[in-house]
């Protein structure tokens, strides 16, 4: 059975001056989902976090990874491991979509 179902991921993202507000799709204990939103030059400070899986929808950035910086742009996928350092740095108004499972 489908709990939900979104048509349009991009219209859920949320922008505020004092930086990301994360909406989420679902947040239980075993799996959330989220939709963010950067303006340029926002970001998200480095933080070490559980396994995450994170899609970029819209615009370009940086995302960081431990000691590995990746360039991000619309569909670009990066899976950080559990208890990797990562942040992520918007170059122009970024979108993406962040995903996590149970440990």
């Amino acid at each position: 059975m489908l709990n939900n179902y979104f048509h349009e991921l991009r219209s859920k993202a949320v922008f505020a001056p004092e930086g990301p507000r994360p909406q989420f799709l679902t947040d239980t204990p075993q799996f959330k989902a989220l939709v963010a939103g950067l303006e340029a030059g926002q970001r998200i400070p480095v933080h070490p976090a559980e396994a995450a899986l994170y899609y970029f929808l819209e615009g370009e950035g940086l995302i960081t990874v431990d000691d590995e910086t990746f360039d991000v742009k619309p569909g670009a996928v990066v899976i950080a491991p559990s208890g990797a350092k990562r942040s992520i740095i918007a170059k122009t108004r970024v979108i993406f979509l962040g995903v996590k499972g149970a440990q």
